[in-house]
């Protein structure tokens, strides 16, 4: 895919954000992170974003575990190539088994039998967020018994942070940075 901004280089995207794109690609191991390298030419704004979006992951109070089960669920819904790729290995690395990660990316809720109970109602709780933007109240108690109220803050805070960040993959048409 051919994203509707060309990749960011050093003029456009200035030398700190041109840094911080190209260290990141050296992290994840690509030529070109093209989320960095189209976000960053937006600048200081990208730079906010990207300490929001630390603060929740890797640097936020959900367990890393949690954290993976959120994205990839997702990632999955929202059919984002990009998240996934990422998210997979980050996922894997938090504790994830491959057939946890394979229930997560099954859109049909009757498929999460390789989940815990925790990992179910997480599940159920994006699931219901990104289709009811809300949360009943019966789901917004079952996740009280896994996360404090800080936490469920924190939670529906991850979960519109990554489907945004769907959004504005898709719509930029950002390449994946793995072929």
């Amino acid at each position: 895919m051919t994203g509707r901004i060309p990749a960011g280089t050093l003029s456009t995207l200035r030398p700190i954000n041109f840094a911080i794109a190209r260290l990141a690609s050296r992290v994840v191991g690509a030529p070109d992170m093209h989320l960095f390298s189209t976000l960053g030419q937006t600048r200081g704004l990208f730079r906010a974003w990207l300490v929001y979006s630390a603060r929740l992951m890797p640097f936020g109070t959900l367990a890393r575990r949690d954290a993976e089960t959120v994205i990839l669920r997702v990632a999955a819904v929202r059919e984002c190539g990009y998240e996934q790729d990422h998210h997979r290995r980050l996922g894997r690395r938090a504790g994830l088994t491959a057939a946890e990660i394979a229930a997560l990316e099954h859109t049909d809720a009757g498929t999460h039998g390789d989940l815990d109970e925790r990992a179910r109602t997480v599940v159920t709780a994006v699931d219901e967020l990104l289709v009811e933007q809300d949360l009943a109240d019966a789901t917004w108690t079952r996740l009280g018994a896994y996360l404090t109220d800080r936490q469920r803050i924190e939670f529906v805070l991850l979960v519109t942070q990554y489907d945004g960040l769907a959004t504005t993959i898709r719509t930029l048409r950002i390449p994946r940075d793995y072929t």
